[in-house]
């Protein structure tokens, strides 16, 4: 085991030292081996062994014009992985009937709804219930010590999990829903992963749900992205369904976001990601999951009918389903236009933030979009659109006249921006930010940005300019940007071979470097600049996880460590280091780092034991940590 100090001065070494000085000339390499990793780096999550040489023999050209067309791709082996999880496939309504969230248990406690026939179902909305009464009881002061442990009966933790996986949900559905609670209390960290493990993938949803039902859906979408990530063979599809999610940002946390994401990201941005800007703006304006985050579902025009008190035409229950606005409106009730979405849709969704409007034309926008609304959102609604709250009367926008026309206003809107020079320009530099450089050359924006003037918004013809030009090729551009917390992760698990058995460690792995997955609070989303995530303490981190995957002392992943062609002697720790760079680096890796692990090796404070010791065999876990920790592999 490395000790702290050590893994401090190593990643202090090789994580600020700049590679310059090639241990290869990397070159002459021939221009086809370097463009195959330049286009393995950028369009993919990362290398796997073997990919390179695919790549090469088939051409990148070629290679890149199937991921361009990822509907031809086989993804088979991709779906067997993520089949287990169930809520992939369940719409925002099923979502909050199998895993309910606080305002159905209350009304359930309440009398205002029934409680499910479904024995599971019944166990988790008992669960549950028990839980919002004595938070109300300790609440009124009637039961000081509900949740005290002199309150919950003895569970037999040890013999439950003695129990074969297939029997231990039977068992604990026999139990009164005070043991249940007591288990679930018990069960924490490696005796949770141990209670879960082997389990059918509905008695895991279920031993989760009687716990927190509103963290399945939410546990089972971040481990799903990992191993899209990782193993799908889609992988521009999936670089670009990260961008996308990231440029229209919506946050897991806020509220019916944890039951809408999961629509959101299979219904909304997966399906137009590279196809027409304009169908997925549209699919985001009308999204439960954008409405609900930046709050246009509670917005009211302020001449609306509902703002007026004005009763629609028939409709005996107008008033009870929409109180008078003037009187003490209840918490989240409509009050008043909300300008969230008509500031975000034109400062990060389309025209950037000098894209050339005003504060006016955020009111303008916003009033137009009044009306989007969502039914019964708390209960996994979907879109529609409400006359009674949109704002009558014609509506300005980057001085344009928008006539007077309901919902067809906002579609007016979307077009008008999606196809603006600045909205072109704004959403081509931020995919060259992500695929070429920080800093984007302006004449390959400006390039990109005419092709999507001219292709109406097509995003695969804006790739493909993107791709054809000399800037994305360019030496400059070689391993020139560093990868998020995401990229490196997922690359590490993807160069290593892993065998990921159980995501959920790496979705904390991906918490604990910063970057937690859907887990952006501000609609800026995360950033894809380097600035963001080099610091001394990411790179320790990301060193940390590297050391702990080589070693085998990540759970929930098993690789194999390499080992020697069959061969008389040996390996030494200088042809171990040697042979993991070409497996890792395809060799391309500085003399400096090459120079900085030799050196290591030679340590004995780093393991206690030195690595290159020639009486015993060299620690090549610790050789392939140390790669992953490289200043190269930290570059794509």
């Amino acid at each position: 085991m490395i000790r702290g100090w050590a893994l401090v001065g190593i990643t202090a070494v090789l994580c600020f030292t700049p590679a310059i000085a090639r241990k290869k000339d990397p070159a002459p390499q021939a221009d086809g081996r370097q463009r195959a990793i330049q286009a393995l780096n950028r369009l993919t999550f990362g290398a796997r062994p073997g990919d390179l040489d695919r790549v090469i023999s088939l051409g990148v050209d070629k290679w890149i014009d199937q991921q361009l067309h990822p509907e031809a791709i086989n993804d088979g082996a991709l779906d067997a992985r993520l089949a287990a999880f169930r809520t992939l496939r369940m719409s925002p309504r099923e979502l909050v009937e199998n895993f309910p969230p606080p305002p159905l248990i209350r009304q359930i406690a309440e009398g205002k709804e029934s409680m499910p026939r479904d024995p599971r179902l019944r166990a988790i909305y008992q669960a549950q219930l028990e839980r919002y009464r004595e938070r109300q009881e300790k609440k009124n002061g009637d039961a000081d010590q509900a949740d005290s442990p002199m309150a919950r009966p003895d569970v037999n933790t040890p013999g439950l999990l003695a129990l074969p996986p297939d029997q231990r949900m039977n068992a604990v559905l026999k139990m009164s829903p005070e043991e249940q609670g007591a288990l679930m209390a018990s069960l924490k960290g490696p005796t949770r992963q141990e209670f879960l493990e082997g389990m059918s993938p509905e008695d895991r949803e279920t031993a989760v749900a009687l716990a927190n039902p509103q963290r399945v859906g939410a546990e089972e979408l971040m481990q799903a992205k990992i191993l899209r990530a990782t193993y799908g063979e889609r992988q521009l599809q999936e670089v670009m369904t990260d961008f996308w999610l990231n440029h229209f940002n919506v946050f897991i946390g806020k509220g019916a976001d944890r039951y809408e994401l999961t629509s959101y990201e299979r219904d909304v941005i997966r399906p137009h990601v590279l196809g027409k800007f304009e169908d997925l703006l549209v699919a985001t304006a009308q999204s439960p999951a954008m409405l609900f985050y930046l709050d246009n579902w509670l917005s009211v025009g302020p001449d609306s009918d509902f703002a007026r008190g004005i009763r629609p035409a028939a409709g005996r229950n107008w008033r009870r389903r929409f109180p008078n606005p003037q009187q003490n409106p209840p918490k989240q009730r409509r009050s008043g236009l909300n300008e969230n979405y008509g500031r975000e849709l034109m400062e990060l969704h389309t025209l950037g933030v000098n894209g050339g409007y005003t504060q006016k034309d955020v009111t303008e926008v916003a009033k137009v979009f009044t009306g989007w609304t969502l039914k019964q959102p708390r209960e996994g609604g979907g879109f529609r659109f409400d006359e009674r709250l949109h704002e009558p009367g014609p509506k300005i926008v980057l001085g344009q006249k928008i006539k007077e026309n309901g919902e067809k206003e906002g579609y007016e809107v979307l077009h008008l921006l999606a196809r603006n020079p600045a909205t072109a320009k704004f959403v081509c530099n931020k995919l060259a930010m992500r695929f070429v450089s920080d800093t984007p050359p302006p004449e390959l924006v400006d390039r990109m940005a005419k092709t999507f003037l001219k292709k109406d918004g097509d995003i695969r013809e804006v790739l493909r300019t993107m791709l054809d030009s000399p800037e994305f090729w360019q030496p400059e551009a070689y391993r020139a940007k560093v990868k998020t917390p995401l990229e490196f992760v997922v690359s590490a698990l993807r160069a290593t071979g892993a065998d990921v058995t159980d995501a959920a460690p790496l979705v904390g792995q991906l918490q604990a470097l910063g970057m937690p997955l859907y887990g952006a609070q501000p609609p800026t989303g995360y950033s894809m600049k380097a600035d963001a995530w080099v610091s001394s303490s990411a790179l320790l981190g990301r060193m940390n996880f590297a050391v702990r995957l080589a070693s085998g002392k990540m759970r929930g992943v098993q690789i194999t460590t390499p080992a020697p062609a069959a061969t008389d002697q040996p390996w030494t720790s200088e042809q171990a280091l040697i042979s993991l760079e070409t497996t890792l680096l395809e060799g391309d890796i500085s003399n400096q780092t090459h120079e900085t692990i030799t050196s290591r090796l030679q340590d004995p404070a780093i393991t206690q034991r030195k690595l290159d010791d020639p009486a015993r065999a060299p620690d090549v876990a610790m050789i392939e940590g140390l790669l992953l920790g490289s200043p190269e592999f930290q570059k794509k």
